[in-house]
């Protein structure tokens, strides 16, 4: 019965062994992926590429803005040029939002240049009528010269008259 034990002990150590030292080495050399220890043989560092081409998604077209949004996208700008208080700005601010709408429409329909044209100027003829209507005439002939010359040079030309204000009161 001695003789059994014993050979079964010697069966299972060189077992115990081989595990051990497999086990070592895989420790030591990278895992077995050819790394031998110099990190991981490329697998698990940087960037890793994919060798399937991506299809490229397509960049979405901006969405058109609304009139909304560009009346009230342009409106502090107006109201600094003119000097507007609250309730000009209002004003100023419901009239052309319908009326930016409604040029926004005319633009959706396509028309022939000729009757674009017509269509243009009415709306322009019965925007400058309301205006007229809702706001002093000083600040409504600003708003004209406004929108002929341009915000930014109306900025411009109200700093310069401010400037040479200044310089005849120190005088």
């Amino acid at each position: 019965m001695k003789k059994i034990i014993k050979t079964g002990n010697l069966k299972f150590l060189p077992l115990l062994l081989l595990f051990f030292m497999g086990s070592e080495c895989f420790a030591q050399y990278g895992y077995g992926r050819g790394g031998y220890g110099y990190g991981r043989g490329g697998y698990g560092y940087g960037r890793q590429r994919n060798p399937i081409p991506q299809a490229q998604a397509e960049p979405k077209a901006p969405e058109p803005k609304t009139a909304e949004q560009i009346v009230d996208a342009e409106m502090p700008s107006i109201t600094e040029a003119l000097g507007l208080n609250e309730f000009e700005t209002a004003i100023l601010s419901s009239v052309l939002k319908k009326y930016v709408q409604e040029r926004i429409e005319a633009q959706i329909l396509k028309l022939p240049p000729d009757k674009m044209r017509e269509l243009y100027e009415s709306i322009t003829k019965r925007q400058d009528e309301e205006l007229k209507a809702g706001l002093p005439l000083e600040k409504y002939e600003a708003f004209v010269a406004l929108q002929k010359n341009g915000v930014s040079k109306t900025i411009k030309q109200k700093k310069k008259a401010k400037k040479k204000k200044r310089k005849k009161d120190k005088a």
